[in-house]
C-alpha cells in the first residue's frame, strides 16, 4: 500500500511592503528545505496527472509520495515558489478562486495582508512549466455558508472558465477555508470532479476511502515536517 502526502501551502516568501507576517507565510529558504526533507524521508514527488490516474490505478504510486499544493493563487507561488520547485524537481498544484483572477485576496481582508494574485497570464505561465491550476471554487466563500444549489454552480462555473482559459482539465477541487459543509460526491462527480481536498491529518493511504474528502498537510513555516509525515 502507497502513502501519499498532500502538503498545502498558502505564500512563499515575506510579506509585500506594508504587510506583515502570518503564520501563511513561508520563508523561501524554508519552502526549499522542507522540498528537501521531502526527499530524505523517500517522498518522491508526483504530478496532478499521476495522482488522478492513481486514484484508479493506486500502484502507479511510488511507496511513499508527495504532492505539493498552493491555495488561492499568490503571486508568489510563479515569482518565488516555482523557481525553487523547479530546482528540486517538484511539479505542483495551485487552486484558483476564479472571481479574483488578477485581484488581491481581499477574502481575507480581516486577517492576512494584501497581496497581488495571479493573473490570467500567470496562471498560464505556471501552466506551462509543471504547476496544474485547478478550482478553489468562484468567489472563496465558505462551502457551510452556501446553499446546495450555490456550491454547484462554484463548482460547475469555476471549471468551465479555468477550462476555456488555460486549455486543460480541471478535475480537482479545493475547499475554501477547508470547509467541507457535508457536500454530497455526487455534487462532485456531476460537475466533473474527480477528488477534493481539505485539510487536518497526515498522509492519505491509498486507495483513498473517499476522494472527495482527501486530508492535507497545512503547512507554515513553523511545521515540524518530519513528525507530520509520520502522522
Amino acid at each position: 500500500m502507497s502513502r501519499i502526502a498532500i502538503l498545502g501551502y498558502h505564500k512563499i516568501g515575506a510579506p509585500a511592503p506594508g504587510g506583515w507576517e502570518t503564520w501563511f507565510y513561508v520563508p523561501e529558504e524554508v519552502f526549499a528545505e522542507q522540498l528537501a526533507a521531502l526527499a530524505e524521508g523517500g517522498w518522491q514527488p508526483v504530478d496532478c496527472a499521476t495522482f488522478l490516474r492513481s486514484l484508479t490505478e493506486p500502484e502507479l504510486l511510488p511507496e511513499r509520495a508527495a504532492l505539493v499544493t498552493f491555495d488561492d493563487g499568490y503571486r508568489s507561488v510563479l515569482e518565488v515558489a516555482l523557481p525553487v520547485l523547479e530546482r528540486s524537481g517538484h511539479p505542483a498544484v495551485l487552486f484558483m478562486p476564479t472571481d479574483f483572477v488578477g485581484r488581491t485576496n481581499v477574502f481575507d481582508a480581516e486577517s492576512e495582508p494584501e497581496e497581488p494574485l495571479c493573473d490570467w497570464d500567470d496562471l498560464r505561465e505556471l501552466v506551462r512549466r509543471g504547476v496544474a491550476v485547478q478550482s478553489h471554487g468562484a468567489s472563496h466563500r465558505a462551502f457551510s455558508e452556501l446553499a446546495p444549489a450555490d456550491r454547484a454552480l462554484e463548482l460547475e462555473s469555476s471549471k468551465a472558465l479555468l477550462e476555456s482559459q488555460l486549455g486543460q482539465a480541471v478535475e480537482v477541487f479545493a475547499y475554501p477555508y477547508g470547509d467541507d459543509a457535508g457536500t454530497k460526491p455526487e455534487a462532485f462527480v456531476q460537475a466533473g470532479y474527480r477528488a477534493a481536498f481539505g485539510y487536518g491529518g497526515g498522509p492519505v493511504s491509498t486507495p483513498a476511502a473517499d476522494p472527495y474528502r482527501l486530508e492535507r498537510l497545512a503547512i507554515g513555516p513553523d511545521t515540524d515536517l518530519e513528525a507530520a509525515l509520520d502522522s
